[in-house]
């Protein structure tokens, strides 16, 4: 049996539905770990820092 065969008779034993369902969830994988983290102004980035800080402080 060649690997395209192989290949084509695993494929054929998944069902549609469950396929649809494995890319969808790659798609979704790929494009959040492709998506571009949005950078914080500055004063923002100034309130996270103090946020994080009373919260390592409370605890």
């Amino acid at each position: 049996m060649t690997t395209t065969t192989q290949t084509k008779s695993d494929f054929e034993q998944i069902d549609h539905k469950t396929c649809r369902y494995i890319c969808d969830a790659v798609g979704e994988r790929l494009q959040q770990s492709m998506r571009p983290e949005p950078s914080l102004s500055s004063r923002l980035q100034q309130l996270v820092d103090e946020l994080d800080r009373r919260e390592n402080d409370h605890h």
